[in-house]
């Protein structure tokens, strides 16, 4: 029979694989949703590469708990500038793809005047 502290290093040796392995899945799903998005706009994803920036747990639709992870990345549009661009994962699965719009990236700010939004320098 096993000693227990050998039992506990064994299951944390396999907790830490399973981390790292879940992760690996997580950004491969990541780096495949920069990599369309940015194509399918005709935008350069700087890097090719994404970054985790945030990590927590997090329910899904049935009910279980996945990690959640959240990673940022920039790309171009013009080939002369970054911008900021975010993915959120939770397990394997992309929820959210944000792009910062060239006019708020730029500094300027949105307002809305009439119902429309329109661009103000600032």
């Amino acid at each position: 029979m096993m000693p227990w502290l050998e039992i506990l290093g064994l299951g944390l040796l396999l907790l830490a694989g399973w981390f790292w392995f879940d992760g690996f899945q997580a950004r491969a799903a990541a780096m495949h949703a920069a990599r369309v998005a940015c194509a399918a706009d005709g935008l350069l994803l700087l890097d090719d590469t994404v970054a985790l920036a945030h990590l927590r747990l997090q329910r899904d639709g049935e009910g279980r708990l996945r990690l959640r992870r959240t990673y940022d990345f920039e790309y171009s549009d013009t080939g002369d500038n970054r911008r900021p661009a975010q993915l959120v994962v939770l397990g394997d699965e992309v929820l959210l793809l944000r792009l910062v719009p060239p006019a708020t990236a730029a500094g300027e700010r949105l307002r809305v005047v009439g119902g429309r939004q329109a661009a103000d320098e600032g």
